[in-house]
Formats: C-alpha cells, structure tokens, sequence
C-alpha cells in the first residue's frame, strides 16, 4: 500500500480490524495522489474541496467509477469505521456524508448516463419504534456507491411497510437497522410478515446496528449481519453472487 498523502495514512491508522484494513488498503494500492486527496477532503468534510477535485479528476480523464471507488468511497469506509468505533460522532458523519454528496452531484449523471444494469434493488428501514438512521444512512450511501439501488424507507418503518416495498420495488435484499434493544425485537416481527406474505423464500435479509449481533440475526431468522457500513456491502454484493 502507498499513501501519497500524509493525512491520509494518520487517518487509516484508526481502522484496526485486520479485515478491515485489508479492505480499505486495496483502494488506496495504487498510491494515486488526486484520489488520496478526494479521500482525504471527504473524511474532514471538505465539501467545496471534494466537489473540486472531483471535478478535476473527471476532466483530467478519470473514470467516474474510479473516482467513486477509490475516492469517495475509499474515504467514507473509513468514516464508518471511525464512526462505529466512536472516534468520530453525528456531527462529523454529517459533515462528511454532505461532502460526498457534493461529490456526487458530477458522478451520478455519467453513472446514469452510462446504462449500467444495477447490482440489485435493496430497501433499507429502521424497524419500528426506532427514531435512529444515521448508520443506515451512512450504509445506504455506501450501497449506493457500489451499484445497488436503494430503495430508503426511513425510520419507524412498520412490517407492512417493508412487505410493500419489496413487492412494488421487486426487491432482492432487506436491511432493517435498529439502535435501541427495546426496537430489536420487531426485526423478527418484521421478518414474520414477510413469511407471511409469500415473500421470503425470494428475499435475502440482513441486519445491523449497534446493539444487534451475528448471533442475534440468526436467532431471528436473518440471512446476515453487517457489523459496519463495509459489511453491509459486502454482505449484499454476497447475496448477489449467491443468486447467480
């Protein structure tokens, strides 16, 4: 790996986790200085920066996928890493997540432009009763990076909510997120209504959020868990391969 940029490298010395680090290291292995310097831009929020050298980097002959993989999203995997470990807070994912957003405003038209078939069609929600999303917000962008469509139906989403949204939207994954353990329990509701409408023989699910475990989906019938943002990634671009 060969970090160009010195910010950079002190901010990837927070991602611990030897899968993790394995991960996020092989897109910065090209040791490119313009999309370590996206990358950086996105983690402090940099928001006019991000926009510029995005810009800059589509002009001077960048892919917009390179751009977004080894750019943006290189740079908010490690947001979600220092986020879920509680280096970072609301406020600094915010930030940050505004600035991929000014990134994107010059990526999404060439993406869409270009006619590539999506990898699946995901609805997210934060189960019932629970009021938190930015962890799934923060994943639900990270999803949206790497191709999938995503279908966002907020908070205190109710069973037949999600019952709907895979029938209208023709859904191949569920993600329900939850932060409070008084809120988990409706996961496995959730789950019940999508057994009983006929439905969950044709979906994967997956669940996340801090307080909800490997264990704990399995107990409740999930398909997978997705400890952090890159996870839920990996667990979805998983579900899509297996249906092949």
């Amino acid at each position: 790996m060969n970090f160009v940029h010195d910010g950079l490298a002190a901010e990837f010395e927070h991602v611990t986790r030897e899968g993790e680090r394995k991960h996020i290291s092989e897109q910065f292995d090209s040791g490119d200085a313009l999309m370590q310097e996206i990358a950086y831009s996105l983690i402090t929020g940099s928001h006019f920066e991000v926009a510029r050298l995005v810009e800059q980097a589509l002009g001077e002959g960048y892919t917009a996928n390179d751009v977004l993989d080894d750019g943006l999203i290189a740079g908010m995997s490690i947001v979600g890493v220092k986020f879920r470990d509680n280096i970072i807070f609301v406020p600094e994912v915010l930030i940050a997540a505004r600035a991929m957003k000014a990134g994107m405003v010059h990526i999404e038209p060439i993406l869409s432009a270009s006619g590539v078939e999506p990898l699946g069609t995901i609805i997210m929600g934060t189960v019932k009763g629970d009021l938190h999303d930015i962890g799934k917000n923060l994943c639900i962008m990270m999803l949206r990076g790497s191709g999938f469509v995503v279908i966002d139906l907020g908070v205190d989403t109710k069973p037949d909510e999600f019952v709907d949204a895979v029938t209208e939207h023709n859904a191949q994954i569920v993600g329900m997120s939850a932060l409070l353990t008084t809120t988990m329990p409706n996961m496995g509701v959730t789950i019940e209504a999508l057994e009983e409408a006929g439905l969950r023989e044709e979906i994967k699910i997956m669940l996340g959020g801090a307080p909800v475990t490997a264990s704990f989906a399995e107990d409740m019938g999930a398909d997978g868990y997705g400890d952090n943002a890159i996870e839920a990634v990996d667990r979805a671009k998983e579900f899509v391969e297996a249906n092949k």
